[in-house]
C-alpha cells in the first residue's frame, strides 16, 4: 500500500480491548472487511497482512486466529491451507472433524473407525450393535 492508501486503510478500522482491529467500513456478505485497492476491491485483512508481515505465499488464505472476521490485525492473521482454515472454523463438518472419540466415548483411531457415506463410525460400536441385533434373533 502507498502511503495514502494506508492512511484510508488505518481511518477505517478501530483497536478493540482484546487487540482486534475491528474494521468499521464496507464489508462483504460473510463479515468481511473489503477496500478499493487499486483498480477493484480487496479482502482488508490480506491487504493488511501483505502490507504489515510479507506476500501471502502462493496456494495459502489467511486465517483469522482470533475468529474475527472483521479484524485486521495482522497478528491475528495466519497463513494456512483451506483445509486447516476449513477445520479451524466452526460449521458442522469442522466440529465434526474435530472430534476424537464416537458418542459412546469409543477413540476414533484408523483401526476403530470406518467411513460410510463420508461419514465416520465407530467399529467398536457397530460391533456390539451387531452382537445385539444377532442375539435378539
Amino acid at each position: 500500500m502507498n502511503e495514502k492508501a494506508l492512511q484510508r486503510f488505518q481511518a477505517k478500522y478501530t483497536v478493540l480491548a482484546n487487540g482486534c482491529w475491528q474494521w468499521n467500513a464496507a464489508k462483504i456478505g460473510r463479515g468481511y472487511g473489503v477496500m478499493q485497492a487499486g483498480p477493484g476491491s480487496r479482502l482488508a485483512h490480506r491487504l493488511s497482512y501483505e502490507h504489515f508481515i510479507a506476500p501471502i505465499p502462493e496456494g495459502l488464505t489467511i486465517d483469522h486466529l482470533c475468529q474475527n472476521k472483521a479484524c485486521v490485525n495482522p497478528e491475528h492473521l495466519e497463513p494456512v491451507t483451506n483445509v486447516v482454515n476449513n477445520l479451524r472454523g466452526s460449521s458442522a463438518a469442522a466440529k465434526n472433524a474435530r472430534k476424537t472419540h464416537c458418542p459412546s466415548g469409543h477413540e476414533y483411531t484408523v483401526g476403530n473407525t470406518y467411513i460410510r457415506g463420508g461419514m465416520r463410525h465407530c467399529r467398536t460400536c457397530h460391533r456390539i450393535c451387531e452382537r445385539k441385533r444377532k442375539a435378539a434373533k
